[in-house]
């Protein structure tokens, strides 16, 4: 993802060779540098031409990505966990795992409640009306996420408020009127 990105921004111009080249230059060790010296060896002699980076891209995902893509992102995606993350972050890189993965539907959503942290699930799923698809659980995860975020550090900062300013309790109870005792008056017979 990110060479594809830095080719649009900064390779532009250039032609498709160089880039391919430009790519091919970061790969390195083991098999894939094998691999790298062959297809420039072929690009050199003119054996092999790509038309697009793209094309390239796709010779690089058979050669190295095929079937084991999508294992991969099922591991990354079984391994998720929310954590201490705010629930946007978990959003974005389960989005991220989800894509490839094959995932869809409901099997994809009880992915992502699995790795939410346990009482945000637990207060979606007891709503009257919880998310049934992936976007609704996105959407109202992250803002009950914020909403108690939110309400935490207004909570601590309340804390401090208490504690910095105003008199200490003992001193609260001792300035407060006693309450008026009725006494029992013996009437004489």
């Amino acid at each position: 993802m990110a060479c594809r990105l830095y080719l649009k921004m900064k390779m532009r111009g250039t032609s498709v060779e160089e880039q391919v080249q430009w790519v091919l230059s970061y790969v390195q060790e083991g098999s894939a540098d094998v691999w790298k010296e062959n297809v420039m060896e072929e690009l050199e002699s003119g054996e092999m031409e790509y038309e697009t980076v793209e094309e390239f891209f796709t010779n690089l995902r058979k050669e190295f990505g095929g079937g084991e893509e999508e294992l991969v992102k099922v591991a990354e995606l079984r391994r998720m966990e929310q954590g201490g993350k705010m629930m946007e972050e978990f959003v974005q890189e389960f989005k991220r795992a989800a894509r490839g993965s094959g995932y869809k539907g409901r099997p994809l959503v009880e992915k992502f409640k699995r790795g939410m942290n346990r009482g945000i699930r637990r207060k979606l799923m007891e709503l009257e009306n919880p998310p049934t698809f992936i976007e609704q659980w996105y959407r109202r995860a992250t803002a009950l996420d914020r909403n108690w975020r939110e309400s935490r550090q207004e909570e601590e900062r309340l804390k401090k408020k208490e504690v910095g300013g105003g008199t200490p309790k003992q001193e609260q109870r001792q300035s407060l009127p006693r309450p008026l005792v009725w006494q029992r008056r013996q009437i004489p017979q």
